[in-house]
């Protein structure tokens, strides 16, 4: 089986909480490699945007009728999707730093690696742990 197959597999069988984690890990590091290679211009511009993208996506879900979280969570998640998409334009212009964007998506993977722990299914099955996955040069 090739690697690309491998990945649709494992990729399908996802709960949506380990999609969640695993869409947030990914962006995380990129959020994370923006600031340590200090990204400027269109990649940071473009990092930036796909983590608002995500949080967009969130929120948007969290104010659809039908969704089984509980209101006040909903509700969070669609200020936190607020502050993220505001915060990310101060960032973009160079008036704050990245930092802030990766903790609350850390904090966020936090509770989604806890969700899952107490379900059973790991949320991060290569450490069990919520920081996003390393980053090798």
């Amino acid at each position: 089986m090739s690697l690309e197959a491998y990945r649709k597999a494992q990729t399908a069988s996802e709960s949506p909480r380990q999609t969640e984690y695993r869409l947030f890990a990914q962006v995380t590091r990129a959020l994370i490699e923006a600031r340590d290679g200090q990204a400027a211009g269109s990649a940071l511009i473009n990092t930036l945007d796909w983590n608002r993208r995500l949080w967009s996506t969130l929120a948007t879900d969290c104010g659809a009728e039908g969704n089984a979280l509980p209101k006040a969570l909903r509700a969070q998640i669609i200020s936190l999707g607020l502050w993220v998409s505001r915060y990310s334009s101060e960032v973009a212009r160079g008036k704050a730093d990245i930092d802030a964007l990766i903790d609350v998506n850390t904090a966020i993977m936090e509770g989604l690696a806890a969700q899952q722990a107490q379900v059973g299914a790991p949320a991060a099955p290569e450490s069990g742990k919520a920081s996003p996955p390393s980053i090798s040069a």
